[in-house]
């Protein structure tokens, strides 16, 4: 199977290249650099196809895309700087890379009759309330501009495709770029105490194991809306930041405190991304581990 991936630069793009590379796919990866920008470890995106690609200039993606002929698109690219996302200056570019540059995608897709993964978010959600999301769920009304932009972007999917998977994910790590384990850890080691909030609930998802996934979905035609992060239960940022604090051995006080005391969030943050992936375990995909036992690996992995 020949799959071409955008965002490789990224932390998930990255690691589905590393997946295609163990599963001995065709992987190409892509992304707006000349050269690939990510870590350089024993990664496949070193090793495997690079193309440069502004998914964001419609004639480069149809043309790029077309020469390839991939049988999957993997779209991981994306503008991820939530806070940053409401800045009017950037109002228009976040719409570019997460909605048209999605469209521009989606239509090249449709093309060569190829499947599409579209990597999504409960942003897309309202945030409230505390049931889990369910993939079929339409109480959207994002709260913030990063957020609307992706319920977009799934919009664009699936206007102008049938063989597509829209897949949410939440509080995504990985060993490639910034994350909150990485940030918080840093922190950690040159203050007493941290403040951490404990009244938004989700849960962490390692970007190995989604990778996984991803990969194992391509391989089929169970098309559709889905969730996906690790097992191990809805937790906060608080109980998130105690665990990988306490494997690392970190001494570090960790304050809960509430999104109003902690206050420096720009966008508006959802209280409720807990997100519901029975329909996985339904459509006969394995779940993602435990996050403590993904905690751990990252550590690991990661040296900090």
């Amino acid at each position: 199977m020949k799959v071409f991936v955008t965002g490789v630069n990224g932390q998930l793009g990255h690691d589905v290249m590393n997946e295609l590379k163990k599963r001995g796919f065709d992987g190409i990866g892509s992304d707006i650099t000349e050269t690939y920008g990510g870590i350089s470890d024993s990664s496949a995106v070193c090793s495997m196809p690079y193309i440069k690609l502004d998914i964001t200039d419609c004639t480069a993606v149809s043309t790029v895309i077309s020469k390839e002929k991939p049988d999957a698109i993997i779209h991981c690219a994306a503008w991820t700087a939530v806070d940053a996302a409401e800045d009017a200056d950037k109002t228009d570019l976040v719409r570019a890379v997460n909605v048209t540059g999605t469209q521009n995608i989606a239509v090249a897709a449709q093309k060569i009759d190829a499947k599409m993964v579209y990597i999504s978010t409960d942003y897309v959600f309202n945030g409230k309330g505390t049931e889990p999301w369910r993939p079929d769920d339409k109480n959207y009304a994002p709260l913030n501009v990063y957020g609307k932009s992706k319920l977009d972007g799934e919009l664009a999917v699936s206007s102008n495709l049938e063989k597509f998977f829209i897949v949410r994910t939440a509080w995504v790590f990985g060993l490639n770029g910034k994350n909150f384990i990485k940030t918080m850890i840093n922190v950690g080691k040159t203050h007493d105490q941290v403040r951490v909030v404990n009244d938004q609930i989700g849960t962490p998802t390692y970007t190995p194991d989604l990778s996984r996934l991803l990969v194992d979905m391509i391989e089929s035609d169970k098309y559709g809306y889905y969730h996906a992060t690790n097992e191990g239960g809805y937790i906060s940022w608080y109980d998130f930041c105690v665990e990988f604090y306490k494997q690392y051995g970190l001494p570090t006080k960790v304050i809960p405190v509430s999104t109003a005391e902690y206050g420096l969030n720009k966008a508006a943050r959802p209280f409720n991304s807990r997100l519901d992936k029975t329909k996985l375990l339904e459509s006969g995909f394995k779940p993602l581990p435990d996050w403590k036992d993904a905690v751990k690996r990252y550590l690991k992995e990661a040296q900090l």
